[in-house]
């Protein structure tokens, strides 16, 4: 009995971990959603297992029937020559208008979705998951000026990622 409970108690630690904000991260405040949805390219990320090998990458936002928000991920796999698409859910984990989202692309895992800086006019969007492993700067437009990539290299940097692993869109 000791040891499911312990086992339990650490699949909870684990589920809660992943929602939480890396050293140096704030989430963006008075975050407007409706803003927010709509198609973003990915401009940069740090490498991870689940876009390994993709280009063209975008995500698209949208507002789904219960009020959570619809997540569509979609890249080219060059050498299989096919796009791969993945369906997600968000939801926001506190107060709507803190850009600090929950995201599950499998099942009732949720791994942190956090806007730490975000364009006057939503056009660009650095994003950080639930540790410095996840980092993306998001854009409307599949390029942004060599301004808004320095920008991004110095936030990251600042907040302890590794700027030097970062993977370029093409």
């Amino acid at each position: 009995m000791v040891w499911q409970l312990m086992v339990l108690l650490g699949v909870l630690a684990m589920l809660v971990g992943c929602t939480g904000t890396p050293d140096g991260v704030a989430p963006v405040t008075n975050f407007e959603q409706a803003r927010y949805l709509g198609e973003w390219h990915e401009i940069a990320r740090l490498d991870h297992s689940f876009e390994e090998g993709l280009t063209q990458i975008t995500a698209n936002y949208s507002v789904r029937d219960d009020g959570d928000i619809r997540v569509i991920n979609r890249g080219y796999d060059a050498e299989k020559g096919e796009w791969r698409e993945a369906e997600g859910h968000a939801k926001f984990v506190g107060a709507p208008d803190v850009a600090h989202l929950k995201v599950s692309f499998f099942g009732p895992f949720f791994g942190s979705y956090i806007v730490f800086e975000l364009g006057e006019n939503y056009d660009y969007a650095f994003v950080a998951g639930f540790n410095h492993d996840y980092l993306w700067l998001l854009a409307r437009e599949p390029e942004v000026s060599e301004s808004v990539k320095a920008k991004f290299v110095a936030a990251a940097e600042a907040r302890g990622f590794a700027v030097d692993q970062l993977i370029w869109s093409e």
